[in-house]
């Protein structure tokens, strides 16, 4: 439990830095004065809930927050955790097993992240990952929803703290797989949904990217057209599918307020969530985490996502 004598920037600090390393890390990965919500950050819309994090890898420290210890549900970010998992605990991997970790990561395929998910004792999966890496907000979806992988809490600090894992700690076999699969991640997902929103365009390229969304139904707005020009990108793409939305696991299955609060955050909501490497030379990692009104149109919610990393990032790299 902590203490609420504890400064917010002392326990950011403590959670971003890697766990092995946390006691020692002398403040490195601390918001600076003003980090927060301010001028140059990005202004987050009535009735949207946004948490995020950038951490300056130059740099060694945030230098942008907002909500970071904030639970969402996780949607297809989750599919990173999932792969760390199934890789180090196989040395080796089969071909078919390779194939799948490419779809799963490069265009969120769902049965992909769905087989690794169920051979690798669901919700387990998520009690390892969080306990090796020192997550802090992560936990499985409730027990009595144990397939549903994108019920998965998380937080901005959570994931940028897995990213870290992968550049920093983790086996290169492992980090350069997950992240070299990110770096080619394809516009389109496997079920046709166009993923380009929040960093792939709003974000110079090039990226690499993870994406999540989840409440926008299963058919996508408009099918992706592979190859289609996106303004405001150079290379790259994301990846990201609708897992597990409303419309197929009802609203009222392990609901929650609006706060965020309950077995799985803002299930009355639809979520859209865009993180990954950005800069030259990948600086900074960037993770934003969204809910948004319930009833809020796919349209909608990617142009207010897409507009919170294009600010986001300007606040930054400036």
């Amino acid at each position: 439990m902590r203490s609420l004598a504890v400064p917010a920037a002392v326990l950011l600090a403590l959670a971003a830095a890697p766990a092995t390393a946390a006691a020692s890390s002398g403040g490195a990965g601390a918001p600076s004065a003003g980090s927060a919500d301010g001028p140059g950050r990005p202004e987050v819309p009535p009735g949207t809930a946004a948490g995020y994090v950038v951490f300056d890898r130059q740099a060694g420290r945030i230098v942008a927050h907002r909500s970071a210890h904030r639970k969402f549900r996780s949607a297809s970010v989750v599919k990173i955790l999932i792969a760390i998992d199934y890789l180090e605990s196989h040395p080796s991997v089969p071909r078919r097993d390779q194939a799948l970790l490419r779809t799963m990561l490069r265009v969120s395929d769902d049965a992909a992240a769905t087989a690794f998910w169920n051979r690798g004792g669901r919700g387990r999966i998520i009690t390892r990952t969080a306990r090796k890496l020192g997550l802090t907000d992560t936990a499985p979806p409730p027990a009595d929803l144990p397939g549903f992988w994108g019920y998965t809490s998380l937080s901005a600090l959570d994931v940028v703290r897995t990213y870290r894992y992968l550049l920093d700690r983790a086996d290169r076999r492992v980090g350069d797989l997950i992240l070299g699969h990110l770096r080619k991640a394809g516009r389109c997902g496997s079920d046709g949904f166009d993923q380009f929103f929040g960093i792939p365009r709003g974000v110079p390229g090039p990226w690499a990217v993870k994406q999540g969304w989840s409440g926008y139904g299963s058919t996508p707005p408009v099918h992706c057209v592979r190859g289609a020009a996106a303004s405001g990108t150079t290379t790259g793409s994301t990846t990201a599918a609708t897992t597990v939305s409303t419309a197929r696991a009802g609203t009222g299955a392990g609901g929650l307020s609006a706060a965020g609060t309950g077995p799985v955050p803002d299930l009355d909501r639809p979520v859209l969530h865009t993180t990954g490497l950005v800069g030259p030379g990948e600086r900074w990692i960037m993770v934003l985490l969204t809910a948004h009104p319930a009833g809020t149109g796919w349209r909608r919610s990617i142009d207010r996502t897409t507009r919170l990393a294009r600010e986001l990032y300007r606040g930054v790299a400036s």
